[in-house]
C-alpha cells in the first residue's frame, strides 16, 4: 500500500500561470487544492537547463575546485566545475565542455556519480554529478559573464571544506561525498 502512496499524487493543479521567462528559467504562480484537500497557490521555477558538475580527480588524489562570487546568494563560492547541458544535449558532452571551459581540463575516463534535484520543493532542476579521472591539463576559457579561480586540493581536504561549511554548493557537497563511496567500493 505504500508504494502505492508515494505513485498518487495528492495535489489538483487548479490554474498555471506562467509570471516570468528568461533564457534559462520560467517561473510559473500555481493555484492548486494541496494534500490536506485546502486550496493554496504553489510558486514553481522550471529549468530550461539539466545541471552537470565535475568531480575532476587526479592520480594523486588531487581535485580541482572553481571559485567564483553567485550572484543569487551574495558570496563568494568554491565548487567543482558546474555548467548547464541544455535539453537535448547528451549530459556527459555537457560535462566535458564545462571542465575544459572552466579549468582547462580534460579527461580520459568519466563515471556518472549521482543524480540529483537541487531543491524540489521549489524546482524542477535535477543535476548529473560526474567522476573525470585520467586528467590533462590545457588552458581554461571561461565565458564572459565568468571571473573565475582554480584551487587544487586534495579529496580529503575537498571533503574537509565540506564539512567545514567552506563548499556548501550542494551538487559540490554531493559529488564530494559521492566519491567517497566510489572509493569504498574500489578498496581505496
Amino acid at each position: 500500500m505504500a508504494s502505492d502512496l508515494n505513485n498518487k499524487n495528492p495535489w489538483t493543479t487548479l490554474k498555471k500561470e506562467e509570471v516570468y521567462d528568461n533564457p534559462w528559467i520560467t517561473v510559473f504562480h500555481d493555484e492548486v487544492i494541496n494534500p490536506g484537500g485546502e486550496k493554496g497557490i504553489y510558486g514553481r521555477v522550471q529549468f530550461k537547463n539539466i545541471a552537470v558538475g565535475i568531480l575532476a580527480i587526479d592520480k594523486q588524489g588531487y581535485t580541482y575546485l572553481v571559485g567564483q562570487f553567485r550572484y543569487a546568494i551574495n558570496k563568494y563560492s568554491w565548487e567543482i566545475p558546474e555548467g548547464g547541458c541544455p535539453k537535448g544535449e547528451d549530459p556527459l558532452e555537457a560535462a566535458k565542455r564545462e571542465l575544459k571551459e572552466e579549468t582547462g581540463i580534460t579527461a580520459k575516463t568519466w563515471t556518472e556519480l549521482q543524480l540529483l534535484h537541487t531543491s524540489n520543493s521549489v524546482t524542477d532542476e535535477y543535476a548529473i554529478i560526474y567522476l573525470a579521472e585520467d586528467l590533462s591539463f590545457g588552458k581554461s576559457e571561461p565565458e564572459t559573464c565568468e571571473e573565475l579561480s582554480l584551487k587544487k586540493l586534495h579529496e580529503k581536504e575537498a571533503l574537509d571544506w565540506v564539512m567545514e561549511g567552506k563548499t556548501t554548493d550542494a551538487i559540490s557537497v554531493a559529488g564530494i561525498y559521492a566519491y567517497q563511496q566510489i572509493k569504498k567500493k574500489r578498496g581505496l
